[in-house]
């Protein structure tokens, strides 16, 4: 069992932000600010989230769990909303995408018996998985995005030629699926091997036997690969048709983007 941490133990961790702090100063990055409001802001909300589970664990299952599950997933949709905010109905398409694959995974949870239907099991590793999928939707926006400005002139080529808009993506979408799935799949190659990951570090800190703690990772590390594969993936086959208009003409910049379904 690992030792208590103590609040005067926690004011040392000054020391951890000090040496990015110093560096950031010296050379000038101009990111000094961020450091230390991104620190701040990432204690309280840490704090925050402690209180407010103790709070939902003791609450009934029935009640506790939807909730939480329902405020992840907003602030989530928020959040990734933000890497393609002028795409029309990206908000209702992320919220329903984070929807489906929660539902999913947790259903598979249950229906297999690796976890119980209890708060302090489902609300936290509901977290990682929603967490993933958020940034992988972002990321995905993100390259998409870019990918479309990088190859407008073959895009109109291709249209003109008279391929359909699913036609002349085809090679963005694939570029972008690649780019936002390759990290994951690197991950799990050195998993246990350059890291142990955090869940299965924090379950043996807490006194569980190694191989339980291995198995916990395994469904995690796995659902989190798959959330992360099908979010992507959803995100960008239901988003690419809004860089084209009606009449499947490419859209030139986000102002005729976010004007196109109006």
């Amino acid at each position: 069992m690992a030792p208590e941490i103590s609040n005067q133990s926690l004011i040392f961790l000054i020391i951890f932000v000090i040496v990015p702090l110093a560096l950031s100063y010296y050379y000038q990055l101009g990111v000094s600010k961020s450091v230390i409001w991104s620190t701040l802001r990432g204690t309280i909300q840490l704090f925050a989230i402690g209180y407010i589970l103790t709070f939902l664990f003791d609450l009934p299952a029935l009640y506790g769990i939807p909730f939480m599950l329902t405020v992840m997933i907003i602030i989530a949709t928020f959040h990734a909303r933000q890497k393609g905010k002028e795409l029309p109905y990206v908000g209702f398409i992320i919220f329903f995408g984070l929807v489906v694959i929660e539902a999913g995974v947790l259903c598979l949870w249950l229906i297999f018996d690796m976890i119980e239907f209890k708060p302090s099991e489902v609300v936290p590793m509901s977290g990682m998985v929603i967490g993933n999928s958020m940034t992988a939707m972002g990321l995905a926006l993100e390259r998409m995005k870019t990918e479309f400005k990088e190859n407008n002139g073959r895009l109109l080529a291709s249209l003109s030629l008279g391929a359909e808009p699913k036609q002349a993506s085809h090679l963005i979408i694939q570029k972008t699926l690649h780019a936002s799935l390759i990290p994951n799949v690197d991950r799990l190659k050195t998993i246990g091997l350059v890291q142990l990951p955090g869940m299965m570090t924090g379950l043996i800190l807490g006194g569980v036997s190694p191989v339980m703690a291995i198995k916990y990772q395994l469904v995690i590390s796995l659902s989190i690969f798959s959330s992360v594969s099908l979010s992507a993936m959803f995100i960008t086959l239901c988003m690419y048709r809004y860089f084209f208009n009606k009449n499947k003409q490419l859209l030139q910049n986000d102002e005729e983007i976010s004007n196109s379904r109006s």
